[in-house]
């Protein structure tokens, strides 16, 4: 399989840091061109100091990091993720700052200038809200033929939500940007609750975790016990697993929409199944639905004893 070629739009976040650092332990399957920030689990400032702190605890200041939108392009919403995620979006952990700085483009602009320059190459994967790819798409609506595709974490198709409207949060966050993306016609991969509610670190798999653990597998360790008082989902290291091996996975193609009516089930992800190419014409999603849990550990627990 080719080495995919990625910009990682994310809002760290505990699970978005694993995500980070699986795709660091990968270099022969994943190429991170740039990473972009946005609001969601915390704000924008932290998630991007986050960003630098986990580039920086890698060693991978190589991989420049850009700020995008400190809002959802919208509606204003809470930031509620520091009560799951710490105050920090880390844990409240110890994890030192970083001593390289953010670029001076903003990550939006980055995301229309690098799609654009390498037409059909790049792949996205937001594992935040989508607000940055959903402006990108606005400034620059050209680029909606030129993105290879979108692997992306959020939204429920067949399952209840964990918010208040049953919907997930990276959606809930940002439900209009969503929509925008969704309905872009882009080849497009959902990682929803649907997937990763069964994708789980368990007591046991913690403690296999912990043998022989390295300073960074340690500290990451931490901060996913901080984030599951239970078994801890992976959420957004579903989407770098996926590039890394996409037979750990089994899906089903559906359209897929957003409501975005306030008064309604705000952020909610709605699925119609599409069957036997029927979906022609139409933004159709390849939504996961099934994982080897065992196999998804095994890759998480193998590559990051790599770092």
């Amino acid at each position: 399989m080719a080495k995919s070629r990625i910009i990682l739009d994310c809002d760290p976040g505990v699970d978005d840091a694993i995500a980070l650092l699986l795709a660091f332990a990968s270099p022969d399957e994943i190429e991170i061109v740039g990473i972009t920030t946005v609001v969601g689990n915390v704000s924008q400032p932290l998630t991007t100091r986050n960003a630098l702190r986990i580039t920086a605890m890698a060693n991978r200041q190589d991989i420049p990091v850009y700020a995008g939108c400190i809002r959802p392009i919208i509606l204003p919403r809470e930031e509620r993720g520091a009560s799951v995620h710490g105050t920090d979006g880390l844990g409240d952990l110890d994890v030192p700052d970083a001593t390289h700085e953010i670029q001076g483009q903003h990550a939006v602009d980055f995301i229309i200038e690098t799609i654009l320059r390498e037409p059909g190459q790049i792949t996205l994967c937001p594992i935040g809200p989508m607000t940055n790819i959903a402006l990108a798409l606005i400034k620059e609506p050209s680029i909606a033929g030129k993105i290879k595709a979108i692997a992306f974490m959020g939204g429920a198709a067949f399952s209840p939500g964990n918010t208040a409207t049953d919907a997930e949060f990276n959606i809930w966050i940002d439900p209009h940007a969503a929509q925008i993306v969704l309905s872009s016609g882009i080849p497009m991969t959902m990682f929803g609750l649907d997937v990763t509610r069964h994708a789980t670190l368990t007591k046991v798999r913690f403690e296999q975790l912990e043998r022989d653990s390295s300073p960074i597998m340690k500290t990451a360790i931490a901060m996913m016990r901080h984030y599951g008082s239970g078994d801890a989902s992976l959420h957004d290291p579903c989407v770098t697993a996926f590039l890394i091996d996409p037979t750990l996975f089994r899906g089903v193609d559906a359209v897929i929409e957003v409501d975005c009516d306030p008064a309604g089930a705000y952020g909610r992800t709605r699925a119609t199944l599409v069957e036997n190419g029927a979906g022609k014409g139409l933004s159709v999603c390849h939504v996961i639905t099934e994982v080897d849990d065992t196999r998804l550990f095994q890759l998480i627990d193998q590559r990051l004893r790599l770092l």
